[in-house]
């Protein structure tokens, strides 16, 4: 019986691991930035669940030196990532002393969002979940983003996520899904893109 490919280092593990990156979802968000072109210099991003730091770590190396980069989760970040331009909240998104330091450290250009809930292994729970983190990542986008600014969230695939683009456009004047080639090919996340935030 083949093996699961979670159980040993694929090509994108590996490659992350040569290439200094906590994690091989680093890759999803480098192929979002070459679709999209997100990230650019003197930028303000907000990284919401960015440990162990993957997505924080290629921020700071494409905005090389310029604009600030605040990271927030509940868990700590990899010790060798860290750099005078990033702002590291730890803590609960849902707590309101959380969303409070990091509204003062906006407003953003681009927010982003490698979130996953703790899987149970039931597809049904773990979507919901998904979906709840979704919800969350949205609301700082419509609230801490400036006009103009981008998001991406990841999502487990299910029936809401037309629901949740319909709720993006009200905020967006683009939003569409997207899975990176980096995703494994058995996973069932992808990702949801909001372009240019209305007023």
């Amino acid at each position: 019986m083949a093996k699961n490919s979670y159980e040993k280092p694929d090509f994108w593990s590996q490659k992350a691991f040569s290439e200094g990156y906590p994690a091989r979802s680093v890759y999803k968000l480098q192929e979002i930035d070459q679709k999209f072109g997100f990230i650019k210099k003197n930028y303000t991003v907000l990284d919401l669940g960015a440990a162990p730091g993957s997505w924080t770590t290629f921020l700071l190396r494409k905005m090389d030196g310029s604009g600030k980069v605040v990271s927030c989760d509940l868990n700590p970040l990899s010790k060798d990532v860290k750099a005078d331009n990033l702002t590291f909240i730890q803590g609960d998104l849902n707590e309101a002393e959380i969303r409070k330091q990091i509204k003062a450290a906006g407003p953003y250009d681009l927010v982003v969002c490698d979130a996953a809930p703790k899987t149970t292994g039931n597809r049904m729970v773990d979507t919901a979940r998904s979906e709840q983190l979704v919800e969350m990542a949205i609301y700082y986008a419509q609230t801490m983003l400036k006009t103009g600014g981008n998001f991406c969230v990841k999502i487990f695939q299910n029936g809401d996520q037309q629901k949740l683009l319909k709720n993006m456009r009200e905020i967006f004047k683009q939003a569409k899904g997207f899975k990176p080639e980096a995703c494994r090919s058995e996973s069932f996340e992808t990702y949801l893109i909001g372009i240019e935030k209305k007023v």
